[in-house]
């Protein structure tokens, strides 16, 4: 781009070096302001403080700004900044693309190449590296000089003897990261308490952050809880907002309750299938017409045009009367997508849906 270019890492870096780097770019005669980029790693290390200083040069065009993350932006990066932002997901390499990297390491490595080895098996290779070339690459090198004198073939089965039974601690950006999680996730969906907090001591002990516990309690609570038991959203909520303000120790206290709570609760995942159902829907059938009685009437060409017309205002419309009127486009009249399930909660909450559709929708 033949711009200047800056580079600073939020694990050691603070306003003040912001701040210089920007007194830098205005300060670059020739080149003038608003032609530097400025990089910044980890970006979601930085407080809130740190990144509102950013604020400023970013909004007048003194930087264009690239921050790196491993985190999700939109919980760790401030808004303001956010939505000053295009942001790009890089994901995790394919299946081919590390096959791609180990047979290039085969031909192009001297040292590699000189040994004959033999890759005859891939896929657990692949799987520990949990879609991370350089964790790939890592746990290749460790399996080549693991090799017998006069052995050179790689197996899965040499792989998982030599490489997985040295992954025993919980490694927070790698492969047992994901499996901790969904067991952790699992157990509390199979109602057990007990193992769901063993799971999470293990995250605990292993350095996670509480946040991303909590994030995914939050999750859970509407996913595999939901109207069974409404309140386990709000004990989610509040104990997301309690551990972003205490951190650990305290807040491995606070997760606990949580676990618990959603662990002993009743399940149930109807809504999660019904917006699921909804959207494909959506896909399949494209944007169905609004019925005109739905249709929202400010002027008075809509109103002629019959925007709004013989609408019931529910608030107005006797209980046993409201099924009469359709809400749903045509294409969809009677198309269930909520199925409330055998749950107390939710067999009221159908109850009460009979009432008013009268069999409609299966109610």
């Amino acid at each position: 781009m033949d711009r200047p270019f800056y580079t600073l890492s939020a694990i050691n870096s603070g306003v003040k070096d912001i701040r210089e780097v920007i007194d830098k770019v205005k300060n670059q005669g020739m080149f003038g302001s608003g032609n530097a980029v400025l990089f910044i790693d980890e970006i979601h290390r930085f407080s809130k403080s740190q990144q509102d200083s950013l604020l400023g040069a970013v909004e007048k065009g003194i930087i264009t700004l690239i921050g790196a993350t491993t985190e999700n932006p939109s919980f760790e990066v401030i808004s303001a900044l956010l939505s000053r932002c295009q942001t790009y997901v890089l994901e995790h390499h394919t299946k081919e693309d590390l096959e791609g990297l180990l047979h290039a390491a085969l031909k192009k490595d001297d040292l590699l190449a000189n040994k004959n080895i033999v890759l005859k098996e891939t896929a657990a290779l692949i799987r520990l590296s949990g879609g991370d070339a350089r964790k790939l690459l890592n746990n290749f090198e460790i399996a080549i000089q693991a090799l017998p004198m006069g052995e050179y073939a790689i197996t899965d089965e040499f792989v998982y003897n030599n490489i997985q039974q040295n992954a025993a601690r919980y490694d927070k950006d790698g492969e047992q990261h994901y499996d901790i999680i969904s067991a952790f996730i699992k157990s509390i969906r199979g109602s057990d308490p007990n193992a769901a907090l063993y799971w999470m001591a293990r995250m605990i002990e292993g350095g996670e952050e509480p946040k991303f516990i909590a994030r995914r309690l939050l999750i859970l609570s509407s996913e595999d809880i939901g109207n069974a038991n409404p309140t386990a959203l709000i004990m989610a909520n509040t104990c997301f907002d309690a551990v972003s303000k205490i951190g650990w120790p305290e807040s491995r206290i606070i997760l606990s309750q949580c676990v618990v709570y959603l662990a002993s609760s009743a399940k149930s995942n109807a809504s999660y299938i019904a917006i699921n159902e909804a959207q494909q829907i959506v896909k399949a059938t494209g944007d169905l017409a609004v019925p005109l009685h739905l249709r929202n009437a400010p002027s008075k060409l809509m109103k002629d045009l019959g925007y709004g017309a013989n609408y019931a205002y529910s608030h107005e419309t006797p209980l046993d009367q409201l099924h009469k009127q359709e809400f749903m486009p045509d294409e969809l009249s009677n198309k269930a997508f909520y199925r409330p399930s055998n749950n107390s909660r939710e067999q009221s909450l159908k109850k009460y849906l009979s009432a008013v559709w009268k069999g409609k929708y299966g109610y």
